[in-house]
Order: C-alpha cells, then sequence, then structure tokens
C-alpha cells in the first residue's frame, strides 16, 4: 500500500553537482517559511541566478539538499537538483541564460 506519489531515493545514486560547483536555478524559490529572516512567500532565488554550491547534505534519508550560495543575493539556500543545473557542465545557451540573469539584467 503506497502513500501515494512515492518518489526515487536520490541517495542510492552520487550527487549530481559537487562543492565548488557553479550552478543555475531553474525556477524561482520562495521562502516556505524554512529561511530565517525572511517573510513566508518572500522571494529568495530567481530563474537564472547563478551560484555556487558550497555543501550537500541530505534530507529524509532520501533526497540530496544543495546548500548554494548565491552571491549576488549573500545568501545560502538549501536547493534540491530537480531546481539547479550545472554551469560546468552545460551547453554554451544555458550558461549564457545564466549568465544574463546574473548580471543584474531583469526579464
Amino acid at each position: 500500500m503506497g502513500l501515494g506519489r512515492e518518489e526515487e531515493v536520490e541517495i542510492h545514486n552520487p550527487p549530481r553537482f559537487r562543492p565548488g560547483e557553479r550552478v543555475c536555478a531553474t525556477r524561482h524559490i520562495k521562502n516556505d517559511g524554512t529561511y530565517p529572516g525572511k517573510e513566508i512567500g518572500a522571494s529568495l532565488v530567481r530563474k537564472g541566478d547563478a551560484g555556487f554550491v558550497r555543501d550537500v547534505g541530505t534530507f529524509l534519508q532520501q533526497f540530496y539538499i544543495y546548500a548554494v550560495e548565491w552571491i549576488d543575493r549573500g545568501i545560502v539556500v538549501g536547493m534540491r537538483a530537480r531546481e539547479l543545473t550545472s554551469l560546468d557542465q552545460v551547453p554554451s545557451l544555458a550558461t549564457a541564460e545564466c549568465n544574463y540573469r546574473s548580471e543584474g539584467n531583469a526579464r
């Protein structure tokens, strides 16, 4: 008997990103109440922001959580792999999109 939607246990495989790797946000991230000092619903990271993985941890012995430093925003936010893409291992088009956003240009 399942609990509905079951997800893959990520920690059975190596982490997708390593500390020091440059990454780009693939989604807008808002505070769900777990980020201290910000209102719930406040924007933390915008799609296209560039950052660096500082650390890799786990959550519920199932998922990797990547502590990403968003230098332009001056914050570190825990992110899931599905919310990130590597800038060190992607085609130049994705890198250009992320670099455009990280230079402070709004869309």
